[in-house]
């Protein structure tokens, strides 16, 4: 439905209380009972139901910014691939061919290989690995994908 009416702000320019009468009867938040949540405390009882009806159950309460999680990736470091490498090779985590063990991240139940620790073996390693986790295992003679 249009509105026929020009705006009162419009009208009133010049005029300081905008048909409001005396000064003091259109002033701030007084006038509308406060600002925002005010008067829906201990002594507005009798105004639940209507403030429920109107904006449901979430008007009352804590509400605010909520961290959001972070997932971390669960990581394993190559000393502990080194130390057990042969439990590993026995459980069938990890293959060996010719001089390289061939290792598989996920297949381990890990996100990310991480380059903490020495390694003296050969490794063809698939999954998402750190820099210098890479790093150390090309400079040991292997090969990252």
């Amino acid at each position: 439905m249009t509105a026929r009416r020009q705006k009162k702000n419009k009208k009133m320019r010049g005029s300081h209380t905008h048909g409001w009468g005396s000064k003091k009867k259109h002033r701030g938040a007084g006038n509308r009972g406060g600002r925002g949540m005010a008067g829906t405390g201990k002594r507005a009882d009798q105004k639940k139901p209507s403030i429920l009806k109107e904006y449901g159950k979430e008007y009352f309460g804590r509400r605010g910014f909520i961290t959001p999680t972070r997932k971390e990736d669960k990581t394993i470091n190559l000393d502990y691939i080194e130390k057990h490498t042969d439990k590993l090779t026995a459980k069938g985590l990890i293959t060996k061919e010719n001089d390289y063990y061939i290792i598989d991240i996920k297949k381990l139940g890990y996100d990310k290989l991480l380059g903490k620790g020495r390694i003296k073996n050969k490794y063809k390693v698939t999954g998402k690995i750190s820099k210098k986790a890479a790093e150390r295992i090309k400079q040991a003679g292997g090969e990252t994908q």
